[in-house]
């Protein structure tokens, strides 16, 4: 089975750009893989402290290069959902390990926040940075040499992008991510949302909000919305590094249980000791990360994707622009209605069939590449199916459903909610941006009105509560840049600006900042690039210019004479109060290191992972 003309032509376009990073990395990755980069190569003294506390048995097995050992990556806390349940996997994996005839240990944990505490907040603009702090926690448990495999537990936004990162820095181990899964099904997201506007209104009070926002969260698990997190479980299924159809079963189950030690198990029997040597870094080349595009748009997924997808994509010295994401967005058909983008949530995304489903009509329609290596073997027909309980409490698999359960939340390729994606990339003298427009009804995705400038989203919020915004305009929200503070998600910008929608007014946002991956009905042209304090055109719009955001042409101006904005003094922002306070003074290196949006944000050169 073979991808279409044009997906084929983008993946080819992207291979052909990589050649000169992905040979180096491949050549890095071959030279590390045959060195043996495990315990042959450390010294007696060496390994004495890497089995210090192993039972006799367990010493005398990893003494020899014949007995696999697996290191465990954790993002285990027991203050967030979505990674307290990581608390009992490492008993899981260790028993597994044994049962397979192989050992586990735990390398290290690396740390996880959580945007939906931070929002609005100062920790918020640590939240990007923290990706790639995970990549360099995950790799100081892995430099201790000791392993021949590696699983990785991570679930929410920037987790599972580091955890990537590390991984295919590693490239030469296999690697196999272990999610949690969602919580359970509380109140609807859109009564969630209305007590939100509710409360932006003055109409209820923090009682009653509170009380919503518990029954919207209220246990073990991810977030039910279709945000990042969610997204992130799956691009690992589409890509290849999940066992297949374990994406979306609820924590503390029986079924979860025993996926997570089948995965343990299947990471142990794809080490270089067995037949079945899988290393991520060859496994996972430009047609998986296709694959992974073309998910994100088949769903309707996070914005936040168009970052960390290209700062993956680069650790395996693959070159991934917003030019190919926007192409395949263009190709790419959105068969799924998840919150924001509908009234559902993952869990019935999953009971209407789920990721099987949902691959299986994307390689019927050529949408995908059948031909990629997975940790499960060759192509993606095995993930066509739906993982449940055996008799004996194993897993099995069954192909997944013919017939969506429920077309108004999953829809087969031929009955799709629209042609496309959702995801646009914009171009004008503002710079490039990135607009999903999924969830954003088509009369609401072209707005040409003033601009009302604001240098932070406490001072848009300010203006609602004082009466200073109803009426048409699109928020200019600047100096909310990776360089400039972080590029915090300004997420609490859609209550607001979705009330005076509500009202009737035309309003669109337009930043250099991020949104979340519950990016909503409000147009929103976010990771404009280049940001305010890089020069950008963003940082010289003055309140009143006209600004143009066209989602259905691909364009965003501020409709002044060229020779007028160009004459324009770059503002001078005042950052004092971004750069102290909440742990902010510590990544003062990452917001002088750090790339531009387009390229990831990230603070590692791409050439680091070819040298």
């Amino acid at each position: 089975m073979t991808a279409r003309k044009d997906i084929e032509s983008i993946t080819t376009r992207i291979r052909h750009r990589s050649e000169p990073t992905r040979e180096a990395y491949l050549a890095r990755l071959d030279e590390a893989a045959s060195r043996r980069a495990n315990r042959a190569v450390l010294s007696c003294g060496n390994l004495a402290h890497g089995f210090a506390v192993c039972s006799p048995s367990e010493k005398i097995a990893l003494s020899g290069d014949t007995v696999p050992n697996l290191g465990i990556i954790t993002s285990y806390n027991d203050m967030l959902s979505a990674h307290q349940p990581f608390e009992t996997f490492p008993a899981l994996i260790k028993q597994a390990a044994e049962e397979a005839g192989g050992i586990a240990q735990v390398a290290g944990g690396v740390p996880a926040m959580c945007d939906g505490v931070t929002q609005g907040q100062p920790g918020m603009e640590l939240s990007l940075f923290s990706r790639d702090l995970i990549a360099m926690s995950a790799a100081v448990g892995l430099s201790h040499n000791m392993f021949d495999a590696a699983v990785f537990l991570g679930v929410c936004d920037k987790i599972v992008p580091g955890l990537v990162i590390a991984a295919l820095t590693f490239g030469h181990l296999p690697a196999v991510f272990i999610p949690a899964g969602p919580m359970t099904t509380g109140i609807p997201n859109d009564e969630k949302t209305k007590v939100r506007q509710l409360y932006a209104e003055g109409k209820v009070g923090r009682a009653e909000l509170l009380e919503a926002e518990s029954k919207s969260y209220h246990g073990p698990g991810t977030c039910t919305f279709y945000g990042t997190a969610n997204s992130n479980q799956m691009l690992m299924e589409i890509m290849g590094l999940h066992t297949p159809g374990a994406s979306f079963i609820n924590p503390g189950t029986p079924l979860r249980e025993a996926l997570t030690k089948e995965a343990a198990k299947r990471a142990l029997a794809i080490t270089a000791l067995g037949n079945e040597y899988t290393p991520v870094g060859r496994m996972i080349d430009e047609r998986s990360i296709v694959n992974g595009v073309v998910g994100l748009h088949a769903t309707g997924g996070s914005t936040n994707h168009t970052i960390h997808l290209i700062a993956m994509a680069a650790a395996a010295g693959i070159q991934l622009t917003w030019q190919d994401i926007a192409e395949l967005s263009d190709c790419v058909p959105l068969l799924a209605r998840v919150y924001p983008n509908g009234l559902a949530d993952v869990n019935h995304f999953h009971a209407a069939g789920g990721m099987g489903f949902l691959i299986r009509q994307l390689l019927d329609g050529g949408f995908l590449h059948d031909d990629v290596r997975t940790i499960w073997g060759e192509g993606l027909e095995a993930y066509t199916v739906e993982a449940k309980l055996g008799p004996d409490g194993s897993v099995v698999r069954e192909p997944a459903p013919a017939v969506s359960g429920d077309e108004r939340v999953l829809a087969p390729y031929t009955k799709a909610f629209q042609p496309n994606g959702g995801l646009k990339m914009l171009e004008g003298n503002l710079g490039h941006a990135v607009i999903k427009t999924s969830a954003v009804k088509p009369e609401r995705r072209v707005v040409e009105a003033p601009a009302i400038v604001f240098d932070t989203q406490q001072a848009l919020n300010d203006a609602f509560r004082a009466g200073k915004l109803d009426r048409d305009f699109v928020a200019v929200v600047r100096f909310q840049g990776p360089k400039a503070n972080g590029m915090p998600e300004l997420h609490k910008l859609t209550t607001v600006l979705g009330v005076l929608q509500d009202r009737g007014r035309r309003v669109a946002l337009v930043t250099d900042g991020r949104m979340s991956g519950a990016s909503g009905k409000v147009p929103a042209a976010i990771h404009v690039t280049p940001e305010a304090v890089d020069g950008g055109a963003i940082g010289k719009v003055r309140d009143g210019d006209l600004i143009r955001l066209d989602a259905e042409a691909g364009l965003l101006e501020v409709l002044v004479p060229p020779a007028e904005l160009n004459a324009r003094p770059e503002p001078v922002p005042d950052l004092r109060g971004n750069e102290v306070g909440m742990g902010r003074e510590l990544f003062a290196g990452f917001r002088r290191m750090v790339g531009r949006a387009d390229e990831g944000a990230s603070v590692f050169q791409p050439s680091a992972f070819a040298a």
